[in-house]
C-alpha cells in the first residue's frame, strides 16, 4: 500500500515525487509493494502536477521523481538537478467529452477537435496546474494556429486529474485526460472517448534521480535502487501487469518507441461544425 505524505519529507524511507496521473490510475498499487518485496525499502509517494513535482525536486524534498512532461524533465537535467533520466513507460492521452459531442469532434485528429472545441466555445475543463497534462492541452491548442483562442467555454481548475473529470461530468464539458486516471474514473455521468489515436497523444514518462551533489540529504543509494529496479526486467513486467477491467494502463518502456494505439473506425471522423452546435457554460459556472 502507497502513501501520500504532507511535506517537509525527512522520514525514513525513499521520498518519490510523481504525478496525480500515475497516483490515481492506481499503478502504485502495484509497483510499490513489489519493489519492497524487492529490496525491503517502503517508498512514500508526493502526488502533484509534474511542474509541481519537480519544484518539490528542486528542494531536496524528494530523492526520485516519475513524471511525463519532456520538455520540463530536460530543463531539470540541464539545471544539474536531476540525474540518471530513464524511459520507463507509456501511455496516451485522450480526449473525453460528452458522448453527444455538441462540437463534433469525434475522430482522431487533436488539432481538429481543439479548434472546433473553441469554434463552438465549447465548455472545456483546463488542469491549469503545471502538470504533464496540462503542458501537453497547451501544445494541442498551439497546434490550432491560435493557441490563445480556446472558446468562451474554457475553464481552468487548478486541480489534478480525478477532480478535472469529476467537473467536466458534473458540467458536460470535454476536458484532456490520460488514459490511465480515465479507465480507473468511476463518476463518467455520461462522459467518453471522443478522440484517440492521434500519434501526438502518445504520453512518455520518465524517471530520474535528484542529484545528491546539490542536495546531500537525499537517499542516493535508495534513489538508485529504486530507478535500477524500474527499469529492469522484473518492474518493466510490473508495470505491464497492471490492468483495469482486463485494459493494459501503462506500457513498458522496453515494448519500444514506436508506442502507439491503434486509430478508431473511420466511422468516428470529425463531423462538420455549425455555431448552433455550440454549448457554453453557464455564466455562474464561468
Amino acid at each position: 500500500m502507497f502513501l501520500i505524505v504532507p511535506l517537509p519529507l525527512w522520514a525514513a524511507g525513499l521520498v518519490l515525487a510523481s504525478t496525480t496521473s500515475t497516483e490515481q490510475s492506481g499503478l502504485f498499487g502495484v509497483l510499490l509493494p513489489a519493489f519492497k518485496r524487492a529490496t525491503g525499502i517502503e517508498v512514500k509517494v508526493v502526488a502533484l502536477g509534474t511542474g509541481q513535482a519537480l519544484d518539490v525536486a528542486r528542494r531536496g524534498d524528494a530523492d526520485v521523481v516519475l513524471v511525463h512532461d519532456e520538455a520540463a524533465e530536460a530543463r531539470f537535467v540541464a539545471e544539474g538537478q536531476g540525474i540518471d533520466r530513464r524511459p520507463v513507460m507509456a501511455n496516451d492521452f485522450v480526449l473525453i467529452g460528452p458522448a453527444a459531442d455538441p462540437a463534433g469532434v469525434a475522430g482522431a485528429d487533436i488539432a481538429v477537435a481543439m479548434a472546433r472545441i473553441a469554434r463552438a466555445d465549447a465548455p472545456f475543463i483546463s488542469r491549469g496546474d503545471r502538470s504533464g497534462t496540462d503542458a501537453a492541452e497547451q501544445r494541442y491548442w498551439a497546434l490550432t494556429g491560435s493557441p490563445q483562442n480556446r472558446g468562451r467555454g474554457w475553464r481552468a481548475c487548478g486541480c489534478g486529474m480525478g477532480p478535472a473529470l469529476n467537473m467536466a461530468a458534473a458540467l458536460g464539458a470535454y476536458v484532456l485526460s490520460d488514459r490511465g486516471t480515465w479507465l480507473a474514473f468511476r463518476n463518467r455521468a455520461d462522459l467518453k472517448i471522443l478522440v484517440e489515436g492521434d500519434q501526438r497523444l502518445r504520453n512518455r514518462y520518465h524517471v530520474m534521480r535528484v542529484n545528491p551533489a546539490l542536495h546531500p540529504q537525499v537517499r542516493a543509494r535508495e534513489g538508485q535502487l529504486f530507478v535500477d529496479w524500474l527499469s529492469s526486467p522484473e518492474g518493466q513486467a510490473a508495470i505491464a501487469s497492471y490492468r483495469i477491467g482486463g485494459e493494459p494502463v501503462f506500457f513498458p518502456s522496453n515494448l519500444g518507441p514506436d508506442f502507439s494505439r491503434p486509430a478508431p473506425p473511420t466511422s468516428q471522423a470529425p463531423r462538420p461544425l455549425g455555431r448552433s452546435a455550440s454549448r457554453a457554460l453557464p455564466p455562474s459556472a464561468r
